[in-house]
């Protein structure tokens, strides 16, 4: 996907949860009915920093600077205008905890995908170990196999 389409998802995908939220708050029993269109808020809000910002040493990326930061901006303030929105709807601090929430669940999948990174590094190592102990008893073995045969050759 160029860099132009990765950047227009971001922001079409920004603009249709914020659409959805803006036509669904007011009947909405709980987050929970606008939950999907937040998190595509945020998902959308995220391609369009990824582009931004992940996208270093991109040789065409300097001719779209422009659009890049104001797609940017433009994601900022529809957060903006829906945390607003989502607070006067469910009070005051619910955005606040919906972020804290998302933040936290980052966070535990970070630490349980390091964990699982350590666990197989540490499952190789003792893997490597074993091999390591066990060619050598084989070749301690070998060289002991040949000494008896080479003695009784000469027995």
């Amino acid at each position: 996907m160029d860099p132009l389409s990765t950047g227009l998802a971001g922001i079409a995908l920004v603009q249709k949860s914020v659409e959805f939220i803006q036509s669904n708050i007011s009947t909405a029993q709980s987050v929970k009915d606008i939950a999907g269109a937040i998190d595509g808020l945020f998902a959308g809000e995220q391609q369009i920093q990824k582009e931004r910002f992940g996208s270093k040493g991109v040789l065409g990326q300097h001719k779209d600077a422009a659009h890049s930061v104001i797609d940017s901006k433009l994601a900022q303030e529809q957060l903006r205008e829906m945390q607003t929105l989502i607070d006067n709807r469910f009070g005051y601090g619910t955005w606040r905890e919906i972020v804290a929430e998302r933040q936290k669940r980052i966070r535990e999948e970070k630490e349980r995908i390091a964990e699982q990174k350590r666990i197989a590094r540490r499952k190789k190592k003792e893997r490597d170990e074993m091999l390591l102990v066990g060619g050598t008893i084989f070749a301690t073995l070998l060289l002991f196999l040949l000494a008896v045969v080479g003695y009784v050759k000469l027995v």
